[in-house]
């Protein structure tokens, strides 16, 4: 599964590198995503559930929280378990991960500055210490300043753009770790940050090109679309690759909406430009209500593939736990597998024994 897992991130990452996919996906995309800022961007998620035929690619996230936090869960589940010893959680091993995220950013910076030191960096979310990954935002925080970066969590709105320069308070900004989910930088109260982004007075990462490139849910529908791919000149071994590993994927409209309805028990509805599960809804679970509004909105719809179950002992008490199965990925390269385990529609991470879990696999790999 983790081989097969790779091949069809390879096969997407060589399809978004072709200009007929950009030129295409860009059509629906905001504005914003026409400027090009020169990098990839840190901690693209791409995650599976395991069907019946093996993995199937269901999303791609570019603000993928959790990669440190689930570094630290797997070192102490193999310091615990000593069958974990001989096992990996990706190509990167674990004792140099944190090295390597850290690089990632120097990655980014390099692309666009040079050798100019960088020396400063502001975790940027709206609201930071309300959200529930806060704890990985001051986890980050002492990495960078482990590796002499100085390093601010803070809302967007605490941003100032003065002759030039991104400030927070009296720091200059060199590099901002995106954490929001106003992917194209809209709203009102980013306005200094989307300027300055734009203006190339500060490095924004991930930034909303990314975003628009691989995380908007119709992109899915192209990447899968056969006759499409073999138009862009994609080699055959590809189309397969992304036929078998990405479920059926369309968008919502009037000229299917009866076929939709009527066969929904098939299909997923997620909002394309969504995030975190919010909004989505198996088909089987919608009321006529949703349905209007499914039809109001930018949705696609998504063949539905089961997850996989774990069963866990939590409380004296057997249950069964969905996963999925994330891949963070950096410039095409995996550099650690986690799975997220919950129950209901969709990760929750409030189950009882669910959340994130660290993934082992044997070495050869």
């Amino acid at each position: 599964h983790a081989r097969r897992m790779r091949g069809i991130i390879a096969a997407v990452e060589s399809v978004v590198a072709l200009p007929a996919y950009r030129e295409h996906v860009l059509r629906w995309a905001p504005p914003i995503a026409a400027f090009d800022p020169g990098t990839p961007g840190v901690f693209l998620g791409f995650d599976f559930h395991l069907g019946p035929d093996g993995p199937r690619l269901i999303e791609i996230n570019t603000n993928a929280g959790g990669a440190l936090l689930n570094t630290l869960l797997a070192r102490a589940q193999r310091a615990c378990c000593p069958a974990m010893q001989d096992r990996v959680v990706g190509p990167v091993d674990l004792a140099d991960m944190e090295q390597v995220f850290v690089g990632r950013f120097r990655s980014e910076w390099r692309r666009v500055r040079g050798d100019t030191p960088l020396r400063s960096i502001a975790i940027v979310d709206t609201a930071p210490a309300e959200q529930y990954l806060y704890p990985e935002f001051v986890l980050f925080q002492q990495l960078f300043a482990r590796h002499h970066i100085t390093c601010v969590i803070t809302d967007a709105r605490e941003l100032d753009l003065r002759q030039g320069v991104l400030y927070h308070h009296d720091l200059p900004v060199d590099l901002v770790y995106n954490r929001l989910t106003d992917f194209s930088l809209e709203e009102p109260a980013h306005a200094g940050l989307r300027d300055a982004y734009l203006n190339r007075q500060v490095l924004v990462t991930p930034h909303p090109r990314a975003h628009a490139l691989y995380a908007d849910k119709r992109n899915l529908a192209a990447l899968a679309d056969a006759r499409l791919l073999h138009d862009w000149g994609v080699p055959d071994d590809v189309i397969t690759t992304l036929v078998n590993g990405i479920p059926r994927t369309v968008d919502v409209g009037p000229a299917n909406a009866a076929s939709l309805w009527a066969g929904r028990k098939q299909w997923f509805f997620k909002p394309a430009t969504g995030y975190g599960s919010k909004a989505a809804y198996r088909g089987d679970k919608l009321t006529k209500r949703v349905w209007g509004d499914i039809l109001q909105g930018r949705y696609v719809a998504q063949a539905l593939v089961q997850p996989s179950e774990r069963r866990l002992r939590v409380e004296q008490e057997n249950i069964f736990l969905k996963l999925d199965l994330r891949n963070y990925v950096y410039d095409g390269q995996v550099q650690l597998l986690t799975s997220r385990l919950y129950q209901g529609q969709t990760t929750n991470f409030r189950t009882p024994g669910g959340g994130f879990a660290p993934v082992f696999c044997p070495r050869d790999v």
